[in-house]
């Protein structure tokens, strides 16, 4: 179809990538279990719009200038540690925000759903190794003889977009019930702390990653 072939086994491919903890997963499980349901596809379908930017940027070459460019890569690297350390950074404000006796965490008011999606779809954007991934994989799906390599390239992108949006909209409504759990206080912080150290690790693990 479009010029492209093996598309069961591009489909588990995705499934794989989709299933493998990183900045996308940890995002959607943390933004679930702080606003739930709502909060949680907020964060999806900002990762799908992210996404749809990557596999535009594959179709028409641009990813290519970072696969090139030290310089590119390094910019839009740090750019996204830098963000990954200022959600960090909030969520461990939250967890030193003092606390009182009262409404459990589905009590309480849930994040901006606006904001949350600017979350998923920056943090994304800003991750150079999506952009790479997307020029690395989806050739390996076109035919070379496809008469369109642009047109293949955005078949294969929005068949990734479309999987990996149901994967993430899949894991909301699986994490979404852990809500109902009323944990101490002392645990929510704990939650948050623990949040916050892995977007750091996800942080550092990014600005050291070297461009392919």
């Amino acid at each position: 179809m479009f010029g492209t072939h093996s598309l069961e086994l591009f489909a588990a491919t995705v499934f794989v990538v989709n299933a493998t903890p990183g900045v996308d997963f940890a995002l959607t499980v943390t933004r679930t279990l702080q606003g739930g349901v709502r909060t949680g596809l907020a964060a999806a379908f900002g990762i799908a719009g992210g996404c749809v930017l990557h596999a535009l940027a594959a179709a028409f070459g641009l990813a290519a200038l970072l696969a090139a460019s030290a310089t590119a890569f390094a910019v839009l690297k740090w750019a996204g540690a830098a963000y990954l350390l200022w959600l960090a950074a909030g969520m461990l404000r939250e967890a030193a925000r003092p606390r009182h006796a009262g409404p459990p965490v589905a009590a309480q008011a849930p994040a901006s759903a606006g904001r949350t999606f600017r979350d998923g779809l920056v943090t994304n954007v800003l991750n150079p190794k999506i952009a790479i991934f997307f020029l690395a994989l989806l050739p390996q799906f076109i035919d070379a003889a496809a008469p369109s390599k642009t047109l293949a390239f955005l078949f294969l992108g929005a068949w990734f977009v479309v999987q990996g949006l149901a994967f993430l909209v899949a894991l909301v409504l699986v994490v979404a019930p852990l809500r109902r759990w009323r944990p101490h206080d002392a645990w929510r912080s704990a939650f948050q702390a623990t949040a916050a150290g892995l977007f750091g690790l996800l942080a550092a693990r990014l600005a050291l990653s070297e461009r392919p």
